[in-house]
């Protein structure tokens, strides 16, 4: 990976408690997944980022090598890969994400 872009995915990750890696923004998701995690974070109340990896194809490339996670959205709590769409509608399910979330942004 390029480590100028490793840097910067880095730094990202660092400076946002949450963020998301997806394929258009906050406001206009560009696929169901993204829709979907959006949404679960939206109804959670939490601040969050989003990047659109659609934007740049150096970035997209770069995610899937960065988090060793092959699909979009990918999302970030306090700078470790939490997982993607899946992962995000169990812990909502089961009441997980919410303490998860509890504590990353209390601390």
């Amino acid at each position: 990976m390029d480590p100028e872009l490793k840097k910067s995915i880095d730094n990202l990750i660092a400076t946002n408690g949450i963020v998301v890696f997806m394929k258009g923004s906050r406001q206009f998701p560009q696929c169901g997944f993204s829709n979907t995690v959006v949404q679960i974070l939206n109804t959670m109340g939490v601040k969050y980022e989003t990047v659109d990896i659609l934007a740049d194809p150096r970035l997209r490339s770069g995610m899937k090598e960065y988090s060793q996670w092959p699909t979009f959205p990918q999302v970030y709590i306090n700078g470790e890969f939490f997982g993607g769409c899946d992962i995000m509608i169990q812990a909502y399910q089961s009441g997980e994400l919410k303490e998860i979330l509890e504590v990353a942004l209390n601390s």
